[in-house]
């Protein structure tokens, strides 16, 4: 189901930036020779110029957004309520005391990945905390099995569709880089073929193709590469933050069961 958003993302994506490329940016009104957009008379049919490459990245900066906003909302959610690090307080706080339940309390109202994270650790410690059958390691190592399977599955959740967002950034400067070769290509085969007089329309189609392919490269890469970093950098400062809650968990815990 995963999969299917992000396959539906970019399909949408290109089906969009191919009728914003071919019905609007191609407008015969933004050609003074009609529907044979040879001749643009404005900066949106000059575009159009620039060829179907440039629907390709349209596409590919509209892919960049869509999943730009989607990791803000789902990292942002990921935190939960509140702030991180008065929450490891609390909890620490709680557990030092003997409180567990008031610990479990505190990660309801966080309702975030590390308080989802906790939680499975302190309600396992809850269900073996008075079985004789483990001993005090086996109870420490219960509770970090439990809490190791917590962070296998909310991590990936922190660093899904990066790779997506990455991918962007490299492929769309190559794309612009094609896009300009194939204009520049179409500028000196315009010249030579002309035999000396040249065109000036089919020199500045191959021109303007060249251009706003780099362009729109650059633009789809630049927006990529910022939030791919800026993004990276949140989640490693997030998991940062988990891993010093589990520890902090489990030196409390460990002190509690061999007391």
């Amino acid at each position: 189901m995963k999969n299917m958003f992000n396959i539906l993302v970019v399909v949408l994506s290109q089906i969009v930036s191919g009728i914003i490329w071919w019905f609007w940016l191609g407008n015969p009104a933004n050609f003074k020779d009609g529907i044979l957009r040879h001749d643009p008379i404005n900066t949106y049919g000059t575009i159009h110029t620039g060829g179907p490459l440039v629907a390709v990245l349209l596409g590919l900066l509209i892919i960049a957004i869509t999943f730009i906003i989607e990791r803000f909302l789902s990292i942002n959610k990921a935190k939960g309520n509140g702030d991180l690090s008065m929450f490891i307080k609390s909890i620490s706080s709680n557990l030092a005391g003997g409180n567990i339940s008031a610990a479990l309390s505190e990660c309801e109202k966080q309702r975030g990945s590390l308080s989802n994270i906790v939680r499975s650790g302190l309600e396992r410690f809850q269900q073996i905390e008075n079985d004789k059958e483990y001993d005090p390691e086996k109870k420490i190592a219960e509770v970090q099995r439990a809490i190791d399977e917590a962070v296998n599955l909310e991590t990936p959740l922190l660093e899904k569709n990066l790779v997506i967002i990455s991918t962007v950034s490299s492929i769309s400067t190559m794309i612009g880089l094609l896009g300009t070769t194939l204009g520049m290509i179409r500028a000196f085969a315009a010249l030579g073929a002309s035999g000396g007089a040249v065109s000036a329309q089919a020199l500045s189609i191959g021109i303007s193709e060249a251009l706003y392919n780099t362009a729109f490269g650059l633009a789809a890469a630049i927006i990529s590469i910022v939030a791919y970093n800026f993004f990276t950098t949140k989640v490693d400062n997030f998991v940062y933050m988990i891993d010093e809650a589990i520890l902090s968990v489990m030196e409390i815990l460990t002190i509690k069961v061999k007391k």
